[in-house]
């Protein structure tokens, strides 16, 4: 029997009885259902949201964090289930998926520590001025289907910790284990702080035009964001929106190939390639552009694809039919186009499940689609390039500036590379790492507003300022 999870409203797991099959990518089998929400569950939603927003704000910080302790600790004490649900759902590796629910620990023990602190803007004979932040309402979070954990909870914290209440929307292709962690949470938070609801297309568009939200929380596509950008304009609706990401990696001719070549590899291929701030665009100087190449090449064919469930696997299904799809429509426009494959390119449609297998290419140009777009998969382009000026104009043709890398065995020279680099983040030597003090932020159409760090909490927040008179009226 296929196992319903149910849906957090207003402190109670509920169903409508209406579901979605959610399908494990590695088998292509039915592994849970989840209810299929409408207008009506919506709007019960966010009627409990609102009605506990006028007390959650009242609520002390010290209050609020804790119960984010008691989530932390409920979260590592059911780690391993989460964990397991997790690659079942999404399909990365139990070593990938352990570290997204430590990293759900992490990050909802660390996020509260936040401060957000009333600043005295004048203290003069006239008058007293202070400003101080206020929690913006009810929230509406959207969470992709790559890291559908981490992302909910780099999404609950910070609303809730800021005084907001919130309506959360997990993907339909991975919504398990989020609901489980709602059904781990339910007591914890007062009725209505939280709520957790599931549906398929329609309901992201409901969400994000409903009246009675305040701010739309989104991580998703470029393409779905500029929509949900234009849903919530109808009544100005405040907006944090995590965005898609073609972020180039830049190899400098001192970096040393033997320490960098398994570091770039993961850079690109961590998830199956799917994240967004993965390396997408992999710029190598012409001087050890073959040994470098030759070297990721022959550890790309050492690494096993398969069911993350199984003992070995480094890499795993695409996590559902139609990105899929996509990701081979972009390989064959790279095949028909006759461009050089160093491995990969080929696979079996006979085995079940969204395999594809870890594909590099040779020194395509700068306008193939498997460079220009963002490919989240397993796809890696390798590109020469002769001069600093010419690849610093390269990794910044382009309407994405989420993240980049640059490697070098001169980390501080590397610097100067990174400030003229058009993008939120850029790593030395090192890829992908977030940090809950640091903001993570997109430039240009890879986002607006940012996430994590101070900044990413008064994302949650309106100023106000109140100003006394030192002289009675």
């Amino acid at each position: 029997m296929t196992t319903q999870y149910k849906n957090l409203i207003n402190g109670e797991l509920v169903d409508n009885g209406k579901w979605i099959d959610v399908v494990n990518p590695a088998t292509e089998q039915i592994i849970g259902q989840v209810p299929d929400c409408g207008q009506a569950d919506l709007d019960t939603a966010v009627t409990a949201a609102r009605a506990a927003f006028q007390t959650w704000k009242k609520t002390s910080v010290e209050e609020r964090r804790a119960l984010f302790a008691k989530m932390a600790d409920v979260i590592k004490t059911n780690s391993d289930e989460l964990m397991r649900l997790l690659t079942a759902e999404q399909g990365k590796p139990h070593m990938q998926a352990g570290s997204e629910i430590a990293g759900c620990v992490g990050m909802t023990r660390a996020l509260p520590m936040l401060n957000l602190e009333e600043k005295i803007t004048e203290d003069s004979d006239k008058r007293l001025s202070r400003t101080r932040r206020v929690p913006v309402g009810v929230v509406g979070g959207i969470v992709p289907w790559n890291f559908p954990v981490l992302m909910a909870i780099q999404k609950i914290v910070p609303a809730l910790l800021s005084g907001c209440t919130m309506v959360l929307k997990p993907s339909p292709f991975t919504p398990l284990a989020t609901l489980r962690l709602a059904e781990l949470v339910a007591g914890i938070f007062p009725p209505g702080v939280l709520n957790i609801i599931t549906g398929g297309d329609a309901l992201g568009p409901l969400l994000t035009s409903h009246p009675d939200i305040d701010k739309i929380t989104f991580t998703g596509s470029t393409a779905t964001g500029k929509r949900v950008m234009e849903s919530a304009s109808k009544d100005l609706k405040r907006i944090t929106l995590e965005l898609g990401g073609n972020d180039a990696a830049i190899v400098l001719p001192d970096a040393d190939v033997g320490k960098v070549a398994e570091k770039l590899f993961w850079a690109s291929f961590y998830n199956a390639g799917q994240v967004c701030i993965a390396a997408k665009r992999i710029y190598i100087h012409e001087d050890i552009y073959d040994e470098l190449s030759a070297a990721i090449a022959a550890y790309a064919k050492a690494v096993k694809v398969g069911d993350g469930a199984e003992q070995g696997t480094a890499i795993g299904p695409i996590q559902n039919k139609p990105q899929y799809k996509r990701v081979l429509e972009l390989i064959q426009d790279a095949k028909d186009k006759g461009y050089k494959f160093l491995t990969g390119g080929d696979h079996d449609p006979s085995i079940p499940g969204y395999f594809v297998p870890v594909t590099v290419l040779d020194n395509p140009p700068e306008d193939a689609r498997i460079v220009a777009e963002e490919q989240f998969g397993p796809v890696m382009p390798l590109m020469k390039f002769s001069t600093i000026n010419e690849v610093i104009s390269r990794a910044n043709a382009s309407d994405y500036g989420l993240a980049g890398s640059i490697w070098t065995s001169n980390p501080e020279a590397a610097v100067e590379v990174a400030e003229q680099l058009e993008t939120g983040t850029v790593w030395i030597n090192e890829s992908m790492h977030l940090a809950p003090n640091a903001p993570f932020a997109g430039h240009k159409q890879s986002g607006f507003g940012a996430e994590l760090g101070e900044e990413g909490l008064l994302e949650f927040t309106y100023p106000q300022v109140i100003t006394i008179a030192r002289e009675a009226a």
